[in-house]
């Protein structure tokens, strides 16, 4: 499939987008009217186009493999090397998310969705020095990242089939729908919080292509900002959470109550949302 080709400045943008998505900034809020979510069909398809440009160009299959060898060898990651990482599994995180909100089926191919996965189990795993992690999720990643699958993977992801604009738009609301029904106890377990935190970064994704695409679109801007800050709170404590589990002091699924840092900003959107 021919898929759109955007200059360097504006991948540079995404990239800019990307990395703030989880800025914490407490001060942000959204204006008063309803959140814009009008999207033509040549904009799914510049969005999607983006987000692959984005994966492709941003690392080699074998930059990622000399990484992830490295620790399994038990050698220490330098903070570029770690950097590095980190921004790669962005890039696959931004992909997942694209294959989920703009294809027809809502879903992201299942080899790379699981690598993605294993790619934030492996970072997990070495952050908190747990070896037997390190072996297991270094291993499967490396199967993963073969030049077979690899293949496979590519050729998937350039050969996904977008929704039409109505499918986009009931995706979204029904992702909100359920946010609504995830909030509406006091307390959320770890699989729930999980959920509510992977909406808000699918919706922050969207709005960090679309301001990428079109600088002028200040609405894009606004709501990506204000869902960076839900995102990088939900981020930090989802850390505490695994860590708590690694270490053995709290289940990961144990309910507890939701922030009110995170509740207040997460009911603003919600109010927001056009339904």
């Amino acid at each position: 499939m021919k898929w759109r080709r955007f200059p360097s400045e504006t991948v540079q943008s995404i990239f800019t987008a990307v990395e703030e998505d989880d800025t914490i900034n407490p001060e942000v809020s959204l204006q008063d009217e309803v959140i814009n979510l009008q999207c033509s069909q040549d904009a799914i398809w510049s969005c999607y186009s983006l987000c692959l440009q984005f994966w492709e160009e941003g690392f080699t299959r074998e930059g990622l493999l000399r990484l992830i060898n490295k620790v399994l060898k038990g050698g220490e990651l330098t903070e570029s090397e770690r950097m590095q990482y980190k921004y790669i599994r962005a890039r696959y995180k931004h992909l997942r998310f694209a294959q989920r909100l703009y294809s027809k089926k809502h879903e992201s191919h299942l080899l790379f969705r699981q690598t993605t996965v294993y790619l934030g189990h492996f970072q997990d795993a070495f952050r908190n020095g747990k070896k037997s992690n390190i072996r297991y999720y270094g291993n499967i990643l490396r199967l993963f990242l073969s030049a077979p699958a690899w293949t496979i993977v590519r050729y998937a992801l350039r050969h996904t089939e977008l929704d039409n604009e109505k499918g986009f738009l009931s995706y979204r609301q029904d992702q909100i729908r359920k946010l609504q029904c995830l909030l509406s106890t006091t307390e959320l377990t770890g699989k729930a919080f999980h959920d509510v935190r992977k909406i808000i970064s699918q919706h922050v994704s969207y709005f960090d292509t679309a301001r990428s695409i079109d600088p002028a679109d200040i609405n894009a801007h606004q709501v990506s900002q204000f869902l960076a800050n839900i995102n990088g709170l939900m981020g930090d404590k989802h850390d505490d959470m695994v860590a708590d589990k690694l270490a053995g002091r709290k289940p990961y699924d144990e309910p507890s109550i939701l922030d009110d840092n995170i509740r207040q900003p997460l009911e603003l959107f919600l109010a927001r949302y056009p339904l």
